[in-house]
C-alpha cells in the first residue's frame, strides 16, 4: 500500500516555481515537493527523445522521494512527454501515481476568456513545435483559432535576471508583433511557459489594453483542487501538513539565489542528481 507523501512539482528550471507560489497560495495545507532539472535547462530548444526521458527521470525521482502525485509545471515537459508518461510508463511503474500537466486545464478553459473567438498561444520552440495546444483546444472549442508564436529568447531573459532594459524589450515586442500580425482578431493571450509571467510587464506595455494577458498558475491552481475533489483515493495519498522541500539538478546556492525571483521568499534547496 502506499504511503501519503508531498504532491511533486516538476519543472526544467525555475519558472514552475511562479506554478508552485499560487498552489502553495491556494492549498497552504498540502505538502510539496519541487524538483527543477536547471543542469539541464531550458528544455525548450530540445529534441522530443531529450525532454522525454529528462521528464521521466525526473518523475521518477519524485516517486521515488514519495509523491503519489507528480504536477508537470514545465509547458514543453507537459507537451512533449506527458501523454506518453501516461500511458507507456505509468502502468508500468506506477499504476497507482498520477502524473498531471499545465497544459490541459489551460485548454479546457480558454473559451471563457476570448469574445473574438482567436487567441494566441506564446510558448517555447518545443511546445509550438508540439501543435499540443493547438490539437488539445480544437478538441473542447473546435471553433477557436488558436495562433502560436515562439519566443525563443524570453526563457534565458528571465533566468538571467534581464527583465527590463533594451535587450529584454526588443525581444518582447519582436515575439509580440509576430503574434499580432498573424490576426487582428487575437483578444486572449496565453503565455504558456512558467517564466514568462516575469515579463508580464513589459507584455502588458506592448499590447493593446483590449487585449487579456493570461498565465497558467492563475488557472492550474483551482483546477488541482478540482481534480482531488473529484479523485479521493489520490487526496488521500497527499500529505497535509504544509511542508516545502526543493531540489535541483544544479547548484543549491545558484538555486536558491535565482528561485526567489520566482518564488518570492528565501528557500533552502538541497542538489541531487537524475
Amino acid at each position: 500500500m502506499d504511503k501519503a507523501g508531498p504532491i511533486g512539482v516538476f519543472d526544467s528550471g525555475y519558472g514552475g516555481l511562479t506554478v508552485l507560489k499560487e498552489l502553495v497560495r491556494t492549498m497552504p495545507q498540502y505538502d510539496f515537493l519541487y524538483l527543477g532539472d536547471n543542469a539541464r535547462a531550458p528544455y525548450g530548444p530540445r529534441s522530443f527523445e531529450s525532454i522525454y526521458e529528462f521528464t521521466l527521470q525526473g518523475v521518477k525521482h519524485l516517486f521515488e522521494e514519495g509523491c503519489s502525485l507528480v504536477v508537470l509545471a514545465c509547458n514543453t515537459a507537459s507537451a512533449e512527454a506527458l501523454r506518453t508518461i501516461q500511458q507507456k510508463d505509468l502502468p508500468i511503474i506506477a499504476p497507482n501515481k498520477r502524473v498531471l500537466g499545465v497544459l490541459r486545464p489551460t485548454t479546457e478553459e480558454v473559451e471563457s476568456y476570448t469574445k473574438s473567438g482567436e487567441i494566441g498561444i506564446m510558448g517555447t520552440q518545443g511546445t509550438v513545435r508540439s501543435r499540443s495546444y493547438v490539437i488539445e483546444i480544437e478538441k473542447f472549442f473546435p471553433e477557436i483559432i488558436v495562433h502560436q508564436q515562439a519566443c525563443p529568447m524570453w526563457v534565458s531573459l528571465v533566468e538571467n535576471c534581464e527583465l527590463e532594459g533594451p535587450g529584454a524589450t526588443h525581444y518582447v515586442k519582436k515575439y509580440l508583433e509576430e503574434l499580432m500580425s498573424k490576426s487582428a482578431h487575437i483578444d486572449a493571450i496565453f503565455l504558456a511557459c512558467t517564466h514568462y509571467p516575469l515579463l508580464y510587464q513589459l507584455i502588458r506595455q506592448e499590447v493593446s489594453p483590449s487585449v487579456g494577458i493570461y498565465s497558467q498558475a492563475e488557472i492550474v491552481a483551482p483546477k488541482l483542487i478540482t481534480y482531488l475533489q473529484r479523485h479521493l483515493e489520490i487526496d488521500a495519498l497527499c500529505l497535509k501538513n504544509g511542508d516545502l522541500a526543493f531540489l535541483t539538478t544544479d547548484n543549491a546556492e545558484t538555486f536558491q539565489e535565482k528561485a526567489r525571483l520566482f518564488f518570492g521568499r528565501e528557500l533552502q534547496a538541497k542538489r541531487i542528481k537524475l
